[in-house]
Parts: C-alpha cells; sequence; structure tokens
C-alpha cells in the first residue's frame, strides 16, 4: 500500500477566485485548490536537518466549484520517490465525495542554505 496523507478544510472568503484575482465568482479559486494540494504533498515528506522541499511541477484539473463554507478533503499519494524527487497523486472532495480535482504534483528535498545562497 502506497503512503497517504489527508487533510480537510473549510473554503473561507479569502480562498476565492473574486479574492485571489483568478476570477469573479465566489468560489473556491483554482490557486487555493493547488496551494492546498501542494501542502497537503509537502507534509509527507521527512526531511532532513537543513533541508526543506520545493514544489517543483504540477498538472492539476479543477473539477467542480466549491462555495464558501464548503468542507474539503485532500489527500495526497506518494507514487514515487527518485533520490531527492518526489511525486504524488493528488485528489480532493467536497462533503458530497465528488471530486473537485485532481493532479500530479512532484516536489524536490533541497538544502536550505544552498539552495537559498542561490538568490544572492
Amino acid at each position: 500500500m502506497q503512503p497517504t496523507f489527508v487533510q480537510k478544510i473549510t473554503v473561507q472568503e479569502s480562498q476565492t477566485a473574486a479574492v485571489y484575482g483568478s476570477g469573479l465568482l465566489p468560489v473556491y479559486a483554482t490557486p487555493a485548490l493547488i496551494a492546498l494540494m501542494e501542502n497537503t504533498a509537502m507534509q509527507m515528506i521527512d526531511l532532513p536537518e537543513g533541508c526543506s522541499s520545493v514544489g517543483i511541477a504540477i498538472s492539476v484539473k479543477h473539477l467542480k466549484a466549491s462555495a464558501v463554507g464548503e468542507e474539503i478533503t485532500c489527500k495526497a499519494t506518494l507514487t514515487e520517490v527518485e533520490d531527492r524527487k518526489y511525486t504524488f497523486s493528488i485528489q480532493a472532495n467536497d462533503s458530497t465525495g465528488d471530486i473537485i480535482g485532481e493532479g500530479i504534483h512532484e516536489r524536490f528535498v533541497v538544502n536550505v542554505e544552498k539552495f537559498l545562497g542561490k538568490l544572492k
């Protein structure tokens, strides 16, 4: 069985497309869904001291709108580990069990000091 992690959120007004600027409607924004998916996957990686993980790729389908107050359950499943690269299958469902989003996400483990040093 592949390792999984599940977390639940309730859609807030601050997470709507109208607030994010990704649309005009008061529904759960695609960028907020993507952030939830990345966060769910990120929590599965057991990081060595001095390391963090960064998202390097994500492919998502946002399949159904969700209103403010809706409970969203997000589940990440670790599907592959290749050296420092982790690949996840992610699915988000609403309170009725309908799939609202699904995708594939890749993260890479980096040394924080070395990574941030490249920004200077």
